[in-house]
């Protein structure tokens, strides 16, 4: 049986956790694959950079291996990542940060792509942390989420927004501080980056 796809994905324009606005919203996502590496550091410091080159190898290399086999073509989704002990407030030292990067992938992505793509990396002499690579699955659920604009040290100002939204709908935060990257801070100034900032919320 062919497992080829007929239509190529692009989990940004098919799901509602990827189309958020400035004001906050509650939004019910479902569950997702993610091509993901954990880690520990400042966002802005080695471990981290070397994180999202390893991930980013592994997700072209699986999907363009995939196309050129005939099983079908999708669009390697934007990078997010998890932050569970984040604190948003500015300042402090961003050392101790714990981070699950992520880029969401197809389920139809297999142990055995992932495995192939890690040993055309090093072989290439691009394998640098391809083995940390992982599949994670996230089943976040209802979230409380905004478009944030501007840098990122500036999001408590987003999330402070969110909090509030969210109690007044008898709402708390429940889980990881969660980004979703829709600009590449290598080319964007700071003042207009935009970041998704989707957090699960219960009732409380």
């Amino acid at each position: 049986m062919s497992t080829a796809v007929a239509e190529k994905l692009d989990f940004l324009k098919e799901n509602p956790e990827y189309a958020a606005k400035p004001k906050p919203a509650l939004v019910k996502t479902g569950k997702a694959v993610y091509l993901a590496v954990e880690g520990q550091g400042a966002p802005d410091g080695p471990a981290f950079g070397e994180a999202v080159g390893a991930l980013y190898g592994m997700a072209f290399t699986i999907k363009m291996t995939r196309k050129f086999a005939g099983l079908g073509d999708y669009a390697v989704s934007t990078l997010e990542a998890l932050w569970p002990e984040m604190n948003c407030e500015p300042g402090g030292d961003k050392e101790p940060w714990k981070w699950q990067v992520l880029i969401r992938t197809p389920e139809f992505v297999t142990a055995g792509d992932l495995a192939k793509a890690a040993d055309v990396l090093t072989k290439r002499g691009k394998g640098a942390g391809v083995k940390k690579v992982k599949f994670v699955r996230l089943n976040e659920g209802l979230c409380m989420q905004a478009l944030h604009i501007g840098a990122y040290n500036e999001e408590h100002k987003t999330i402070a927004a969110m909090k509030e939204c969210a109690a007044k709908n008898g709402l708390r935060f429940s889980g990881a501080h969660h980004e979703i990257y829709l600009s590449d801070p290598r080319r964007v100034e700071p003042a207009k980056l935009k970041t998704i900032l989707p957090v699960p919320v219960a009732k409380g």
